[in-house]
């Protein structure tokens, strides 16, 4: 396949494009500047695609948008967020729609965010959304692939869980505190951490790509969710360390503001139960295997 990809820098992106790659598929890398490498193709939020007209793609993979883990939520860092996903969404769907080849399918990033802070609750893709900020980014990022799909593309939401990586994202930041044995659960613990391997971003990306059956919202999280006492103490246990510096939720507001209630705090128990349903195999789907995978530390 021709595969176009967006965010292919992040921390997924660039596992997808390897491995996309390795697999003999081309791929086209969108970037925001002068492209410097035959394989990349300028674009913004804005304008849409450059030259999207000529181009001749098999399928999109959507992955662009502001670090919503980066810094406090002030109100211009939450109007980023927001249109980084709709604005560049909306554009990138308008080239797909105006392109000689139109893709067969886009795969387009989204968020279990999308669900909001639900206790316990087991949730599916037939789910109801939260009513918190980042669900409103969700349920607006979704809709604003509306106009790929209008044009005949078959459109996949992935909402993608807490991705596990050793040299990235969100177990890279935790890294520190619990390698100096200042690692612990966050406010109670008791909220639910819906988490997915690296490994696994990119297989039910892959997965997805080449699944007709499947559209519209895929849960992309492993099938074995824990609260986030039980991921403190397994990372501990894989790091050696002890997990006894707990931080209490009004601490967590304090350093975090917003950001603390809707992602650390919020508790969010998510099924995969599409990509279970169409066959796809989880590479990872226990945490304490997924963790020494990622940390390169055998048991």
């Amino acid at each position: 396949m021709i595969v176009l990809v967006s965010g292919a820098s992040g921390l997924v992106g660039t596992a997808l494009v390897q491995e996309l790659r390795q697999e003999g598929h081309e791929v086209l890398r969108l970037v925001r500047r002068a492209p410097a490498a035959a394989d990349e193709v300028r674009w913004d939020a804005d304008s849409g695609v450059e030259g999207a007209e000529q181009l001749e793609v098999d399928a999109v993979v959507h992955l662009a948008g502001e670090s919503i883990a980066e810094g406090r939520w002030s109100d211009a860092k939450k109007r980023r967020i927001l249109e980084s996903r709709t604005k560049g969404t909306r554009a990138l769907c308008e080239s797909i729609a105006r392109m000689k080849r139109r893709p067969s399918v886009l795969v387009s990033a989204s968020a279990i965010g999308f669900y909001g802070d639900r206790g316990d609750e087991v949730l599916g893709e037939e789910s109801s959304s939260g009513s918190n900020f980042v669900a409103d980014v969700c349920r607006q990022w979704e809709a604003a692939t509306e106009l790929a799909a209008q044009a005949g593309v078959r459109v996949v939401n992935l909402r993608i869980g807490v991705v596990l990586a050793g040299h990235g994202g969100a177990l890279k930041k935790m890294l520190l505190p619990f390698l100096l044995g200042a690692g612990g659960k966050l406010g109670s613990g008791d909220q639910y951490m819906s988490w997915i391997g690296l490994d696994d971003v990119v297989g039910a990306i892959r997965h997805c790509l080449v699944t007709e059956s499947l559209s519209g919202p895929v849960n992309a999280t492993s099938p074995n969710p824990v609260t986030n006492a039980v991921y403190t103490k397994t990372l501990g246990r894989v790091l050696k360390r002890p997990t006894i510096a707990p931080m209490p939720g009004f601490a967590a507001r304090l350093v975090f503001g917003q950001m603390a209630d809707e992602l650390l705090l919020a508790s969010a128990r998510v099924r995969p139960t599409r990509l279970e349903e169409s066959g796809y195999a989880f590479r990872s789907p226990d945490l304490e295997s997924c963790l020494r995978v990622a940390l390169n530390r055998p048991s």
